[in-house]
């Protein structure tokens, strides 16, 4: 899924979505005009000094420099005139001094705090930019066109203000065909990222040169380990990774090998199928396992899609606890186009959780056979 771009801005130190002018003069002269009204009742500047001396702090945190320096402006001038004119009635002098005082001491800490805040704001808004950046890097944008595939989807870490976790996705043209990684990291958090960023660049910089998909499988398999080893030196926990490693070349057949991952379901003719694949064990711990990782094959004719998850999807919970019924799900939605159909699932599975909380990171990739190979 697309992600949005950084907002841009008219001035350096202007905040982000501030309130409109006109807003902000309404709401001053209508609170003015009630602070008043209860002083009158009153018979108390008492009510002048607690609420129209924080109207600039409050603007601070919400509108920009200028916003707060005419609040500050408007502030002052109502709580001398009011103050030295109307309460002028045998006060001591030093009430009134201090009263004034205190509203320009509290204005000028309140425009201070409002530069402070919208710089931290664009610095936010700078690093965000950067990380989008290193995300179109780490995790290309979809949709990515072959010749063999389409591949399109959606992306969504756990976290929103996250814009990479523990879910990857790659796809890469290699002399025998497109390539396509989805998998899981192991946990969630700044180790699972990078485990992540481990096996995405192992895959990268070798998918187009092993000839055949076990050998790839083992090379991200060694990757992985490293990784581990490197994260044990430090003190961080080893992970592994689940895995679907895909290639699709010209012939009606796909070869896939499945590492620990959730099964791919095939689309066509209107019908869901969900292929029978040898599942072997995740990245990372092939020393575990009995048997090496082996290639299995099935038809994926022109015109067919191949949906790739991870357990993010799948493993959606209703409030009552229920799974999301990815397969049932599916019959309702196999006849959207596959940019269609990543989108409609994510969304429905979210209908489905209700108000419980994403609780995993979710990657749904549609992969559909060119017409044309």
């Amino acid at each position: 899924m697309p992600r949005k771009h950084p907002k841009s801005f008219a001035h350096p130190l202007e905040a982000i979505e501030p309130p409109r002018d006109i807003e902000v003069w309404i709401g001053v002269v209508a609170t003015t005009a009630l602070v008043m009204a209860l002083g009158a009742l009153s018979e108390s500047p008492v009510w002048l000094l607690g609420l129209l001396v924080f109207l600039p702090g409050a603007m601070s945190a919400l509108g920009t420099v200028r916003q707060t320096k005419f609040v500050f402006a408007w502030t002052t001038f109502v709580v001398i005139v009011t103050m030295v004119v109307r309460h002028g009635d045998g006060r001591p002098w030093l009430d009134r001094i201090l009263m004034v005082l205190l509203t320009l001491a509290l204005g000028a800490a309140s425009v201070y705090n409002c530069h402070r805040r919208i710089s931290r704001e664009h610095e936010m808004v700078r690093l965000r930019s950067v990380a989008t950046a290193m995300q179109r890097q780490i995790l290309r944008p979809l949709p990515m066109l072959t010749d063999d595939v389409l591949v399109d989807g959606v992306y969504e870490p756990v976290q929103e203000d996250r814009l990479i976790g523990g879910d990857i996705y790659d796809v890469v043209v290699s002399p025998w065909g497109t390539r396509i990684l989805i998998g899981d990291v192991q946990g969630k958090g700044l180790p699972a990222v990078g485990a992540a960023f481990a096996a995405i660049g192992t895959f990268r910089a070798t998918a187009h040169r092993e000839p055949t998909l076990t050998a790839l499988v083992d090379t991200l398999d060694a990757s992985v380990v490293r990784h581990n080893s490197y994260a044990a030196r430090t003190g961080d926990d080893q992970r592994f990774v689940t895995a679907l490693i895909v290639n699709v070349d010209a012939h009606e057949e796909v070869q896939v090998i499945n590492c620990g991952h959730v099964p791919p379901k095939l689309l066509h003719d209107a019908a869901v199928t969900t292929p029978a694949l040898a599942s072997g064990v995740p990245l990372g711990l092939a020393d575990l396992a009995a048997e090496p990782a082996t290639v299995d094959w099935f038809p994926f004719p022109p015109g067919a899609t191949l949906l790739l998850t991870t357990d993010g999807l799948t493993e959606t919970r209703a409030a009552d606890g229920t799974f999301y019924p990815l397969a049932e799900r599916l019959t309702k939605h196999v006849a959207l186009s596959p940019a269609d159909l990543p989108h409609a699932l994510y969304d429905d599975a979210r209908v489905f959780a209700g108000e419980a909380a994403q609780h995993d990171d979710v990657a749904v990739l549609s992969v559909r056979r060119s017409p044309n190979p």
